[in-house]
């Protein structure tokens, strides 16, 4: 799944991402949590699950220190956008992709909540936020109040979750999945290795159905 790494300058700073080409119209791109990178389990399946049904990838690779995690929520958000944005319009300046859809894990829900739903080009743009920041309440009701299919996973053992907020959240026209006993990694109890790995193969089964629907 090698893709071109790539990268922009932009003022002093250089924003580094990989875009895995296939030919598609369609692009997939993904957020990377802050410690849940591109070769972890969720991205490998979720990348391959992409490019097996024709949609080309796009990861874009930024990290960001303590200084920046501890800001109020809408400046993280605009941080994350100022790398964000730059690559977005890059990939989808010359019109090849006629349909985008967005992943973003943990971290990587911020700027898809707080941005990308609220952006008229967007509207009819799949969403799938994996473990979504919900104690945030921007993040929660920018998501409560979005039209957009797509797909919210979270463990119940997250402690971003609130069983009355997933009650709220399931009148959304996203598709919801709780995964019962998984914490913030999504990983199942504290070493349950084989019900992790049917956690992971669960959601990405969902995450087909998400995507196959035109």
């Amino acid at each position: 799944m090698k893709g071109t790494k790539k990268e922009m300058h932009i003022n002093d700073k250089v924003i580094h991402y990989t875009h895995i080409e296939k030919g598609s119209s369609r692009v997939c791109f993904m957020f990377s949590g802050s410690g849940y990178n591109y070769d972890k389990p969720l991205f490998y399946y979720a990348t391959m699950l992409m490019l097996e049904n024709k949609i080309d990838v796009v990861h874009i690779h930024y990290s960001y220190d303590e200084q920046v995690m501890n800001k109020p929520i809408e400046e993280v958000t605009k941080v994350m956008m100022d790398d964000i944005n730059p690559v977005m319009n890059e990939v989808l300046k010359n019109g090849r992709y006629s349909n985008s859809m967005f992943l973003g894990k943990s971290l990587g829900t911020i700027p898809i909540a707080n941005d990308v739903m609220k952006r008229e080009e967007f509207l009819q743009s799949k969403m799938i936020v994996l473990t979504p920041l919900l104690t945030f309440e921007s993040i929660f009701d920018s998501i409560l109040h979005s039209s957009h299919e797509g797909l919210l996973v979270i463990g119940d053992n997250d402690h971003h979750y609130n069983a009355n907020q997933m009650d709220q959240l399931y009148k959304t026209n996203l598709t919801i999945d709780v995964v019962k006993n998984a914490n913030h990694s999504l990983n199942v109890g504290e070493y349950e290795t084989k019900n992790s790995i049917e956690a992971i193969a669960n959601i990405i089964e969902k995450l087909k159905e998400v995507v196959r629907k035109n």
